[in-house]
């Protein structure tokens, strides 16, 4: 019996090929919006100052993420992904911020509702260029890989 090559094969390897070309989104889109000072009570941690990173990336939580208080202390990792208007979005800037509020009940008002997340203002701006309502994100919870320790037998 004489079997011919398969035809399937070389389509295959073309789109394997050309699929590289292409970005492949790894975490959730949604939405955010910026929020100011104060921002002191949180929900998740009161008063507590040492609640927010020394870098002020941080954010409130919208009903999407907040988990019944679960997403307090989470931390995500977000970038811009596009805007009402061109040029907003740094390009291939993406952020660490951590989970500090409930978006609202938050104490300062965020510039835009509802939103997925509601960024600090050194968060917003460390994604854009210029201040705006809200701006569509990328999204993904982090979880740093816990530091390893040494056993001593």
């Amino acid at each position: 019996m004489h079997f011919k090559k398969p035809l399937l094969l070389p389509f295959v390897c073309c789109f394997l090929s050309v699929s590289q070309f292409f970005h492949v989104c790894h975490g959730d889109v949604g939405t955010a919006a910026q929020y100011s000072p104060p921002y002191l009570p949180t929900a998740c941690f009161g008063e507590d100052q040492t609640q927010f990173p020394s870098s002020n990336l941080f954010a409130a939580a919208g009903d999407g993420i907040w988990d019944n208080g679960a997403s307090c202390g989470r931390q995500y990792l977000v970038r811009c992904i596009s805007a009402s208007q061109p040029g907003i979005c740094v390009p291939g800037q993406t952020i660490q911020v951590k989970i500090v509020d409930y978006a609202p009940t938050a104490l300062s008002p965020p510039s835009a509702q509802p939103t997925t997340i509601v960024l600090s203002e050194t968060a917003f701006g460390g994604i854009t260029n210029v201040p705006l309502d809200s701006i569509n994100i990328e999204f993904q919870q982090y979880s740093p890989l816990p530091q390893s320790s040494s056993f001593v037998n």
